[in-house]
């Protein structure tokens, strides 16, 4: 884990960035509650980063009384994107949303840059300090083009997000500290200010492994939850249970699917479009202000591709339609599971102009669920 403490004392002003892969966590996850959502197995860590090769980071920006904000990073792996581009897709549900350089990733079926998650106001300044941290690394002194690929939610009840406070030191801090293993959930990185069904929302992620003929594989899940609706877990409303007063409107959610099955740009499109059933079935309204958009990527050494390809692609065996409905199974429950854990692992915060995003309650939570006996 790496941090960066900044203190700039003005009076009783306090401003600082804490930029981070692995941390621990100050709330439990659903499981540590004895919330099992759906019926397969999860990878040891139940995060995105149980797919091999997958890290995750996240700068987590609050300055002063007002801007809570964050930027958030998945890779696929740990070295140059631009030179081992990953196969990948995105999948729109409603595109009232920024979601930079997905319209060249369906065109051509790659991946190119670390996935960046942020506000809404700070996509363009994300996209362009990405392609200068892209443009730094070696072996790309001649490079003329990048697809940075960057999407987000709008967190501006807590953010004050027209200062556009997310500086290049956040980005490039949030790509830098990305790690594998357990990774910060809740309110960190791209989720500080977000709130999700009337609560805090944040960062979440799970992962479940399927078995397919002889190959166990994983699809890991990643979510930035910041959208309106009724909270259900595992079919049960909690709303009127917890004392949830308000539902929450728009403000969009983003999911980050990966897995390390051999799968094709069509598949990796029909497994993002998988995840937003999970998202249906924990209560989200898919209101006329939530941009919802799912991102695939696999990260099978097959799968993977240069900066320039040769006349013929190299050999590839993914698997067939009929073979990746375990796939579909599991990326329905990771999806489910991810929004619920970041509800559940999120903490109050209060932001701009006095305003909080409270967390949900967790007593009043199991005892709605039936897990206080």
């Amino acid at each position: 884990m790496k941090k960066s403490l900044v203190l700039a004392l003005t009076g009783t002003l306090v401003c600082w960035s804490v930029f981070f892969a692995q941390a621990p966590r100050g709330r439990p996850t659903p499981r540590q509650l004895g919330i099992a959502i759906g019926e397969l197995e999860p990878g040891p860590n139940n995060d995105i980063t149980d797919v091999p090769g997958v890290i995750v980071g996240h700068s987590t920006i609050i300055r002063g009384e007002n801007i809570r904000t964050g930027v958030t990073a998945v890779l696929p792996h740990d070295g140059n994107l631009f030179l081992e581009k990953v196969e990948g897709a995105v999948e729109v549900y409603n595109a009232y949303g920024k979601l930079a350089g997905s319209t060249q990733v369906n065109e051509l079926g790659r991946i190119e840059t670390p996935i960046l998650l942020t506000n809404t106001l700070a996509v363009p300044k994300v996209a362009d300090e990405l392609i200068s941290y892209m443009l730094s690394l070696p072996g790309m002194e001649n490079v003329v083009s990048i697809n940075p690929l960057v999407a987000e939610t709008n967190d501006n009840y807590l953010n004050d997000i027209r200062a556009r406070a997310v500086k290049q030191e956040d980005v490039f801090a949030a790509v830098q500290a990305a790690r594998s293993g357990p990774i910060g959930q809740g309110a960190v990185g791209a989720g500080t200010g977000t709130g999700c069904m009337g609560y805090k929302g944040g960062i979440g992620s799970a992962s479940r492994v399927v078995g397919i003929g002889a190959e166990r594989y994983t699809v890991g899940v990643l979510v930035q939850t910041n959208f309106g609706g009724r909270l259900t877990v595992n079919g049960v409303r909690i709303d009127k249970a917890v004392g949830q007063e308000e539902s929450g409107s728009g403000g969009s959610c983003i999911i980050v699917v990966a897995t390390d099955a051999p799968l094709g740009h069509r598949n990796l499109r029909r497994l993002a479009r998988r995840s937003f059933a999970g998202m249906a079935r924990s209560g989200a309204n898919f209101s006329d202000g939530s941009g919802d958009y799912a991102i695939a990527f696999t990260t099978h050494p097959d799968f993977r591709s240069g900066p320039e390809d040769s006349p013929l692609e190299r050999t590839r065996r993914p698997l067939s339609n009929n073979a990746v409905s375990p796939l579909f199974i599991a990326v329905r429950e990771a999806t489910e599971e991810a929004i619920i854990s970041s509800v559940v692992t999120a903490t109050t915060v209060t932001g701009r102009e006095g305003r909080r995003r409270e967390a949900i309650n967790l007593e009043r939570l199991k005892k709605a669920l039936g897990l206080n006996r």
